[in-house]
């Protein structure tokens, strides 16, 4: 579909607004389609109820055997928590403190900050438009903005308060670089590529790999039996890392049932994204997850995206990957190419292997 043929929503109030405003039902445009509603519910409930049955893989960086449990997890979920990562537990309490603060400032504030997605500016303070795959609203406000290399990003569009959100999301891209190249040699020697910077030489790192963050903010929900904070999806990325404030919310697919995710201490989430498995020709797999909401606690997440660069790079499987019996699952794209894809895709459902 061309570009010019997509309509443009109009915005829509900042979900933090309505959720303040003591609704007692939430506006038709956020309640998810009827086939969605069976399977949702309260994210603290859920938690709660969530004591048996599969739970998403624990990897110890530091363990003897984190090769094989990484890409056994990789394999079968597409997604783990992550411990002793190197990430200190200060620097991510700074972060937390450093999100929560800006959105704790006053609307006004935050709005100056406001990206304007029919202009082409996407960096900045938003809310979800309704061009998603459901054609619905997510119960989500959100900060984006890039966060590494340091060359490359915009200062001009993060925010300036707290005064020490600029040091401290630095000082995170800069630890969730260097995390990004050890998850991507050990998924690199987990495939048996012939040297371990294989996988990240593909993605044009070390120079070129890109970290977007994405702050989201999911507020209290009156009906969240009814709404999600994101709708159900895979990313793009390659990896994608998730710091959380301890609230629940997040759901990943795994044969045929939401599993929710556990609340684990200092630990991160590592998700692997469109781009890792087309790489990989499949063998990793490209987590389906979404995030509820539940009425009585805000829910925070930090999404950092670890990304190639949109022109430079064609995604496709690597030679070490393909052979007689395992043939190319798809076909060649930049990264650009597979971002437009997914962006006008309908639905879900119409996601076949070539656009993962």
């Amino acid at each position: 579909m061309p570009i010019e043929s997509v309509i443009i929503a109009p915005p829509a109030p900042r979900v933090e607004t309505l959720s303040k405003s003591n609704l007692h039902s939430i506006p038709l445009e956020y309640i998810r389609p009827e086939h969605e509603r069976a399977c949702l519910g309260d994210a603290l409930e859920q938690l709660h109820n969530s004591n048996s049955g599969p739970q998403i893989p624990i990897t110890d960086l530091d363990s003897r055997d984190c090769i094989e449990k990484v890409t056994k997890a990789a394999k079968e979920w597409g997604v783990m928590h992550i411990v002793n990562h190197g990430i200190s537990s200060e620097l991510m309490e700074k972060v937390r403190a450093a999100g929560k603060a800006f959105f704790n400032l006053p609307l006004e504030a935050k709005e100056e900050y406001a990206n304007d997605q029919s202009k082409g500016k996407i960096q900045g303070y938003g809310s979800k438009l309704a061009n998603n795959a459901s054609g619905q609203l997510e119960w989500e406000d959100y900060f984006f903005h890039l966060i590494f290399p340091d060359d490359k990003v915009d200062l001009s569009v993060w925010p300036k308060q707290p005064s020490d959100y600029i040091e401290i999301m630095q000082e995170f891209g800069s630890q969730l670089r260097i995390l990004a190249s050890k998850m991507l040699s050990i998924l690199s020697l987990g495939l048996q590529l012939p040297t371990k910077d294989r996988l990240e030489q593909e993605l044009k790192g070390p120079e070129d790999l890109l970290l977007q963050l994405k702050i989201n903010y999911y507020p209290k929900c009156p009906q969240p039996h009814l709404a999600l904070g994101v709708e159900a999806h895979t990313d793009v990325s390659a990896l994608s890392f998730i710091l959380h404030n301890n609230v629940p919310g997040l759901q990943v697919l795994y044969e045929g049932e939401w599993v929710t995710a556990k609340l684990v201490p200092d630990s991160l989430i590592v998700h692997v994204g469109d781009s890792l498995e087309i790489l990989s020709n499949g063998i990793y797999k490209s987590v389906l997850h979404r995030g509820l909401v539940n009425k009585e606690k805000v829910r925070i997440s930090w999404a950092v995206f670890c990304e190639p660069p949109k022109d430079a790079v064609v995604l496709k499987p690597l030679d070490e990957v393909v052979t007689d019996d395992a043939p190319a699952r798809y076909t060649p794209r930049t990264f650009a190419q597979h971002l437009e894809r997914k962006l006008f895709k309908k639905k879900v459902g119409d996601l076949d292997d070539s656009d993962v």
